[in-house]
Order: C-alpha cells, then structure tokens, then sequence
C-alpha cells in the first residue's frame, strides 16, 4: 500500500471492477486474491500496476497446487488505486465478484488471498456467507478496524518484520483482537522481510497456498 495524498478523480465516471479467471469453468473451490493500493486515489487501477503484478505469482502458484482439487483462481481488479476514507472503495468491487462467485457457483467455498489494501478488503468482506478463510498478507489494518465479521472463518495473517509501509506491530495488535472472534487465526512473522514479499517469495506462497488448500479441505467436510 503507498500511503498518498487524495488524488483528484479521473473524468470517466464508468469504471468497473474486473475478473480474472483462472481454471476450471465449474470450479470445486475459489481463491480469489485481492491487490494492494494506495490510502488515497481516484485515479483507475490497472492490471499492469506493480500491486496487482505483485500478486500474480501468488494466483499461478495457488492454480498450479489446486489443480487437482478443481480449485479455480481469480483476481480482481478495482475500479480505482485507493482506499478513499470511509468510502472504501474495493470493498464494494469484493461484494461485487464475490456476487459473481455465488452466481456462478451457490455452494462453492471461497478463500480471500489479499495483500496490504487488498488484506484490509479482505478481512472486511469475510462475512460473505461463502468465504471460510482469508489469507491476510502485510494486511493494512488501523487500530479501530473491525473484527466481528470473522466469526466462524478462518484467518492467516502474515507480516514482514522490516516491513516500512503497513507496520508489523499494527497486525500483531488485530491478530489479539481478532483471535477470540475467528475460528482459528494463525499469525506467521516473516523475519527480515519488507513490504514487497521480495526478499523470501517461496515462504510467502508456501504457506498461503498450504493454508487455502486447507481451509478448503475443511469446507469440503462439513
């Protein structure tokens, strides 16, 4: 997440939120993996950006360990780079492709794998009926974001202890609030790892896509 300015708005007033898909048309599981962004900017978001890139490795890692469990990957894409205070922008581009999951699948289970901003949207639309988890990676959470909605879902959290954007002492502080309110939280400390997940990348998609597979596996018991 770049911490910026409020930007001014851009003059097209008809942008949309996109999706990715990656896998099986009629998918047994969802990942659906959410980018980072900015704390303010009106100006769109784009597949090319090195936020959504940054995830990219993340989806392809995440498909290519779930083939065989009919694991569909898709990435969304907002409408614009930033969060923009109460308005919040990607959570209402999440609430939109989670809509179209439950279109296209009402019992399919949903794991969120979303990065800084991306984390953050991700711990806020976790209430959807259909997700069981989230992976929350370097996540951008406030001292006053809320926890209740993650009652019954599972929770990884992951932070780099160098990290210089979203402080590491901030996830800790939510992961002590949100533990009594999920199902399981697991909370993974990166050591000497920064922002960008640069520094140990097979860490990071290790353990993210141990942890959907088996969220799923749970989902698929019950």
């Amino acid at each position: 997440m770049d911490l910026q300015a409020p930007s001014q708005a851009p003059s097209a007033e008809d942008l949309r939120p996109r999706l990715r898909r990656r896998g099986p048309a009629r998918p047994a599981a969802v990942a659906l993996v959410l980018h980072g962004g900015r704390e303010f900017g009106r100006e769109p978001a784009t597949a090319r950006q090195p936020t959504a890139l940054r995830m990219v490795p993340f989806a392809l890692h995440l498909l290519s360990a779930g083939r065989r469990h009919g694991l569909a990957v898709w990435s969304l894409g907002y409408r614009y780079r930033g969060w923009n205070g109460e308005e919040a922008s990607p959570v209402p581009d999440a609430r939109w492709a989670l809509e179209v999951v439950r279109r296209s699948g009402p019992d399919v289970p949903v794991v969120l794998v979303g990065h800084s901003m991306g984390a953050r949207t991700s711990l806020r639309v976790a209430d959807d009926p259909q997700v069981a988890g989230v992976a929350a990676l370097a996540p951008w959470v406030p001292r006053d974001e809320p926890v209740d909605q993650l009652a019954g879902r599972r929770v990884l959290i992951m932070h780099g202890t160098e990290d210089g954007t979203t402080p590491y002492r901030a996830s800790v502080r939510y992961a002590e609030r949100a533990r009594p309110v999920a199902a399981s939280l697991d909370f993974v400390p990166v050591p000497d790892e920064g922002h960008a997940m640069l520094r140990r990348p097979g860490l990071w998609h290790r353990r993210t896509t141990a942890f959907v597979l088996d969220v799923l596996a749970d989902a698929k018991r019950t």
